[in-house]
């Protein structure tokens, strides 16, 4: 079983010619859309209703078989795209039959299976795997496609901004990744907005905050680096502005958490001598190690005591917000505040009753 990703497959279709089976997924979605796209206009006209067949996640998997059978009409080429289709929960006799359509593609069809919203852990999904084999089997490709890295998407953002007349400031691109995605669809709205909000001139770090929208991710770590400076001010500011979107109490509580989660990892990982690649390999982190390298340093140097205390906190504010009645923002405001008074103690923590 060979996975290939966005780089095989752009150097495969770059030969002009398409394979027989594709079974795509990954998590970025504005790139499968893309490759999906590119892959039917590289075999048949959109348009041709006789050629070009999609069925969705409650498709009748014998009429896919018979579509994907049948001999194209007034061309070499036939393309059958099945959408979403949620093989993790079909049928055992469903899935046996998506397994012989993949496996057995023709020479005049190109069949795609295009995980777009349905998702799937590969590591545990021994379906998935079974479907990786058949695409092979047909002399396809199954393809995952992932976030590109910061390096790529920075790219990107740069070469985007030079077509649009105008530059980024030194550390701004990855700036506005970090502030709002790494999802390429939000960076190009971003981006058009930036551009013509800067006309021409460089895009700074300043405009961002002004014009972009921060993610979820962002505006925690940012309430983060608060609690991690001590600022209680600041923090009761962020938070004020988290509740002020709606954001949901347990979404803000659990993406807190979870920023602390990184720092015990990293704090782990200094005390075994490991630095912060390998903890981001051995964690899964992907493209995503710059949220464990942009940790305020506070945050790495924080002793043990110190994050069993927090945790526990976290714990109980958790178990609050779910109570009846709770009043959710000052359950939040208590956590900061605590949580602000364990990191100050500092070594003197193990004083605390």
């Amino acid at each position: 079983m060979a996975v290939c990703f966005e780089n095989m497959l752009k150097s495969s279709l770059a030969g002009g010619k398409t394979l027989g089976a594709y079974f795509i997924f990954g998590d970025d979605a504005y790139l499968k859309r893309q490759y999906v796209d590119k892959i039917i206009n590289m075999t048949v006209d959109r348009e041709d209703v006789f050629n070009f067949v999609q069925f969705t996640d409650s498709a009748d998997l014998q009429e896919v078989f018979d579509a994907v059978e049948q001999f194209p009409m007034m061309s070499d080429k036939k393309c059958i795209l099945l959408a979403d289709y949620d093989f993790e929960h079909a049928s055992k006799n469903d899935f046996e039959k998506l397994v012989e359509i993949l496996s057995g593609v023709p020479d005049t069809c190109v069949f795609i299976v295009w995980c777009n919203n349905f998702e799937f852990e590969l590591k545990k999904s021994s379906r998935a795997k079974k479907l990786i084999e058949a695409a092979e089997k047909s002399g396809g490709m199954a393809v995952q496609i992932d976030h590109r890295s910061v390096a790529e998407l920075k790219k990107m953002l740069e070469k985007g901004a030079m077509k649009r007349g105008t530059t980024f400031e030194m550390g701004a691109s990855q700036y506005l990744i970090e502030t709002c995605s790494e999802d390429i669809n939000v960076l190009i709205s971003e981006l058009e907005k930036l551009c013509a909000y800067a006309a021409g001139q460089k895009i700074t770090k300043q405009m961002i905050d002004i014009v972009c929208v921060k993610s979820l991710d962002a505006s925690v770590y940012s309430l983060s680096k608060e609690i991690f400076s001590l600022n209680i001010s600041g923090a009761m500011k962020l938070i004020d502005e988290l509740f002020f979107m709606r954001i949901e109490p347990t979404i803000i509580l659990h993406s807190m958490f979870s920023v602390f989660i990184d720092a015990y990892r990293v704090c782990v990982g200094a005390q075994a001598g490991v630095g912060i690649p390998a903890v981001a390999k051995e964690f899964g982190y992907g493209n995503r190690e710059f949220v464990l390298t942009r940790l305020p340093a506070s945050a790495k140097r924080l002793a043990a005591k110190q994050f069993d205390l927090c945790f526990s906190a976290f714990v109980e504010a958790d178990t609050a917000l779910k109570s009846f009645g709770a009043n959710t923002r000052t359950i939040i405001e208590e956590l900061t505040v605590r949580i602000i008074y364990i990191l100050q103690k500092g070594e003197d923590i193990d004083t605390l009753k």
